[in-house]
């Protein structure tokens, strides 16, 4: 009687699976392996038998009791079965702590790494920990040589990647090439790029999608993945060359397409926007949409003095975090009166008190454009800049006002040559009602992107193109006038920092 099963090699991988007998004999492609089965008696004998289950080989039940254990480099246990190498057997008693934790230890897929596992200390989580249960789960060699290479980072305190060109038919960016320079030393980390896809406007996934989407990426890929980039893709880490194009066409083919890298229009950013903030001054989601889909050709295929970041915020919470980390950041905001339900006012008054309302509201307004009038609260919406606290604090009581539109910003960017910079706004009120403003919107955009193009240096951000040349050359390029309500800073901090 026959039946099916997977050989494994003593040190953990798998090969296929064979169909065996009592008294066959497999021979792998490597002559000097070979695997025998015992006679049926000691076939059932190591059988590991379950629930009273019989040897599907001999038909025999015995007990997990009645024999002892058989492992080591010359016996492999796999699923009850026990295939003998080159025909020996070493005993080992299982009773044995020690000789249970040497078996144990040569179960193992990933390599020690002392200094990585220092990682794990702490209450909090680490990425240490799912990358080797993801490496213990899955055997990808490229997982372990990911691992044995930032160990030996660790040690000599130096970087061993370097990037190159890696891309699918018809796009020119998307893919962050990721290829190690002591692939001699750590072959099995040869390659490990990196794919950059778009995700939804405002991060809305059903999990059907993520669920295939890992499906995929753990067939073709690592399995890491990464949520979110900066610019808001998803980051799917880990995949050799040679199955890149196959891989892209299957998540392609089910919906999904590879956000932007290098010199071009990154992905963009939008926060929830109308779909679940009562404060959203514009709709982030169509606006995020219309101008990726306007600017999809230069996400693919690169063709800037270097990377273009937007980001769209419906409200000044900036929730995308689009005033220090986007090139032109677009923000909800409103141009009338902040809009109060007195009665709300009163009601959180008499549930929270005058003194919470004076410390945490009045005396935390940066302009002081808030202040209590016999016993009523009054605001200064002439010196309200919009940033946002009261708001929060006073959710019910306290809304954006009726006049709504976007500010528009430019320049943010993270540190690099000059350092960390943020927006100056270039657009102090812009109207976002109807798809005509959408289309002013854009055209905007292009004067902004041509104007940079034209006057940037090779590796230079927009804001730093505008800090060289100055905001009067950039203004006149771009067709704009200017404004006492175009600042680069608040004029003072709006944001608070508590007391531990």
């Amino acid at each position: 009687m026959g039946a099916w099963i997977k050989i494994r090699y003593w040190c953990g991988e798998d090969l296929n699976i064979y169909p065996l007998t009592c008294d066959s004999k497999i021979v792998y492609d490597d002559p000097s392996f070979e695997f025998r089965t015992p006679n049926p008696a000691a076939c059932c004998i190591r059988h590991q038998a379950r629930d009273g289950k019989s040897c599907p080989i001999c038909s025999e039940t015995p007990t997990i009791t009645d024999f002892p254990y058989k492992v080591g480099p010359c016996l492999v246990v796999y699923g009850g079965y026990t295939i003998w190498r080159n025909n020996t057997m070493d005993e080992i008693d299982m009773d044995n702590e020690d000789e249970k934790k040497s078996s144990d230890q040569d179960k193992k897929f990933l390599n020690p790494t002392p200094m990585l596992d220092e990682l794990e200390e702490g209450p909090w989580p680490s990425f240490i920990t799912g990358i080797k249960e993801l490496a213990e789960r899955t055997k990808k060699p490229m997982l372990r040589g990911v691992m044995d290479q930032l160990e030996y980072s660790y040690q000599t305190r130096m970087g061993y990647w370097k990037g190159g060109l890696v891309m699918v038919r018809g796009y020119g960016s998307g893919v962050i090439s990721r290829r190690t320079m002591i692939k001699d030393k750590i072959p099995e980390a040869a390659e490990f790029h990196t794919f950059r896809v778009q995700p939804a406007p405002a991060l809305h996934y059903s999990t059907k999608m993520l669920r295939d989407l890992c499906d995929t990426w753990e067939k073709y890929g690592s399995g890491l993945i990464t949520l979110h980039g900066q610019t808001g893709d998803i980051m799917l880490q880990g995949i050799e060359e040679s199955k890149i194009q196959e891989c892209f066409d299957a998540i392609n083919q089910a919906g999904w397409d590879l956000g932007g890298a290098g010199p071009a229009m990154r992905t963009g950013v939008s926060c929830v926007g109308p779909a679940r903030c009562e404060n959203a001054c514009y709709d982030t989601l169509k606006l995020h949409y219309r101008v990726l889909k306007y600017f999809t050709e230069d996400v693919h295929r690169p063709q800037y003095l270097y990377k273009f970041k937007f980001k769209f915020s419906g409200c000044p919470n900036d929730c995308s975090n689009s005033i220090f980390r986007s090139d032109l950041a677009v923000i909800g905001l409103w141009r009338d009166s902040i809009q109060m339900d007195s009665t709300e006012v009163l009601d959180w008054i008499e549930k929270n008190g005058t003194d919470s309302l004076v410390n945490n509201v009045i005396n935390r307004c940066p302009t002081r454009a808030i202040s209590l009038e016999h016993g009523e609260m009054v605001i200064d919406n002439k010196n309200c800049v919009r940033c946002m606290h009261c708001l929060n604090v006073m959710p019910r009581a306290l809304s954006p006002g009726r006049e709504r539109g976007v500010t528009v910003l430019v320049g943010g960017k993270n540190i690099l040559k000059v350092g960390a910079m943020g927006c100056t706004m270039v657009v102090p009120f812009f109207k976002m009602d109807a798809d005509e403003d959408v289309d002013k919107f854009i055209e905007l955009c292009e004067s902004i992107i041509d104007w940079w193009n034209d006057n940037g240096f090779e590796k230079e951000r927009i804001g730093e193109t505008i800090e060289r040349v100055g905001l009067k050359q950039f203004l006149t390029g771009v067709g704009l006038e200017a404004s006492v309500d175009m600042v680069a800073k608040p004029r003072s901090n709006p944001y608070y920092k508590s007391k531990y």
